[in-house]
């Protein structure tokens, strides 16, 4: 679709989101009723997503960081907690799904949790109204154009963390420009990244590039009485993990174990783990001998597989198989997920195709060993026979792994110097009250919301 202008100065895109979200907000509220109720989130926050908001704003000043889901709290929680360890500034953490928030309760204890609000004029002000930011930061790129505007609006100072490459700004360059030049600071994971935002127009002085706040995770943590179960269960035969898979991956990841001639323990963790009964009844369709984390059973050393239903275990997991198939990357449609917690931990890692969203990553790893990329199901299966068989070439892998995350160590703090160049307000001594509305340029009315 061909972008345009309008003589307002917005692109047409832009203004047809804005008229079509004011006219008929209902299909946006009920697109995120619908999203609660599949995330399993609690019914009683539902009203969160429109607005309402289930905590008090404290007097601090305060930051609002925007992650959308796990990957994204996981990323800047080493930043955050930087941020909440001042003592003078308050942190309120929005996510858009029901994982994202209990990583954020996880990882950000002393932070504010609400999920994200949708992008209706009504619900886009209450919410602004009740927390006021004194700035937003957001990770890697989940916004909305009503709330950037409003942002804006309210001389309030965003800054976009993470920015990683993007098909949307390739597709819609003038919708991305006019956004993204409300950005104070524009901080990216890969130092070619600021290229494509340079060929979009935005202001050199706003782009930086300290380094991928995913490759600077703190060491996932280990429950070692957990992590020698798992180990025991695969003695003699050896085990992998298959971690952060998602439905259509897993039915062929199934296939791989099934195949496997040494019979090692899988340890599955599917990116959602309220989909842990669904896999739990295709384990039984299909003939497994299956343990479920969940059901507090853990593996004997006859299990195929231990289904991982749970938070907060990828660090056992990865830590005990010391082989990982990393998921949503062996079919099309999710990008890939991190390598960088597989690493962290000496895991030799394997991933599919399909890993545009941590490209340059992948391409670093590879060039040093510590990962290895692998076209399909068939690819996968006899390259996990080779390194269960070969354990001086897992080892190698391993060691690569180790040098990889150490070598990368260093943008939390490349980045928290970034922020307080542009928010010298903020992060030095309070000197100033929170932003207010200066006024929205569009005139929209709340009539159609309630």
């Amino acid at each position: 679709m061909t972008e345009a202008r309008t003589p307002s100065g917005l692109p047409v895109l832009i203004r047809v989101w804005l008229a079509l979200t004011a006219t008929l907000p209902l299909v946006l509220t009920l697109a995120a009723r619908v999203m609660h109720r599949r995330q399993s989130a609690p019914p009683e926050r539902l009203r969160e997503r429109l607005g309402h908001s289930s905590l008090a704003r404290p007097g601090d000043r305060l930051i609002w960081v925007h992650a959308a889901s796990v990957g994204e709290v996981t990323s800047v929680a080493r930043l955050a907690r930087q941020l909440l360890d001042r003592g003078d500034v308050a942190l309120l953490v929005t996510t858009t799904t029901a994982t994202g928030a209990a990583t954020a309760a996880r990882l950000l204890p002393g932070a504010l949790h609400q999920f994200l609000a949708v992008d209706t004029p009504a619900v886009t002000r209450r919410f602004l109204d009740h927390w006021r930011p004194d700035a937003a930061l957001f990770v890697e790129g989940d916004f909305w154009p009503r709330m950037i505007l409003l942002l804006a609006a309210r001389d309030c100072p965003m800054i976009l963390l993470n920015a990683r490459a993007s098909g949307s700004r390739a597709r819609f360059p003038v919708v991305s420009a006019v956004l993204l030049a409300r950005m104070r600071l524009i901080t990216v994971q890969d130092a070619d990244i600021i290229a494509d935002l340079r060929a979009l127009g935005l202001d050199p002085t706003t782009l930086s590039a300290p380094g991928n706040l995913k490759a600077d995770i703190d060491t996932p943590t280990v429950d070692e009485a957990l992590r020698n179960t798992l180990i025991a269960a695969a003695q003699g035969r050896g085990g992998w993990a298959a971690v952060s898979t998602h439905p259509g991956e897993e039915t062929l990841l199934l296939d791989v174990q099934s195949g496997l001639a040494a019979k090692p323990l899988l340890i599955l963790v599917p990116r959602h783990p309220m989909r842990g009964r669904h896999l739990a009844a295709e384990l039984v369709r299909r003939g497994f001998l299956f343990t479920q984390f969940s059901k507090g059973e853990t593996p004997e050393t006859g299990t195929d597989v231990h289904l991982m239903d749970a938070l907060g275990v990828t660090g056992t997991v990865y830590s005990a198989a010391g082989l990982a198939f990393v998921g949503g990357s062996l079919v099309d449609g999710h990008g890939g997920h991190t390598p960088f917690e597989p690493i962290a931990l000496g895991c030799a890692v394997l991933s599919g195709p399909f890993v545009q969203n941590f490209a340059s990553a992948y391409a670093s790893l590879q060039a040093v060993g510590a990962a290895c990329l692998v076209p399909d199901a068939a690819a996968l299966r006899a390259r996990i026979e080779d390194l269960l068989a070969g354990h001086a070439t897992r080892k190698t892998m391993q060691i690569a792994a180790l040098d990889a995350f150490a070598a990368q160590r260093g943008a939390t703090e490349r980045t928290l110097e970034a922020l307080r160049a542009a928010l010298p307000d903020l992060l030095g001594p309070p000197t100033r009250e929170p932003c207010h509305e200066a006024g929205f340029p569009l005139g929209e009315s709340d009539a159609h919301e309630g």
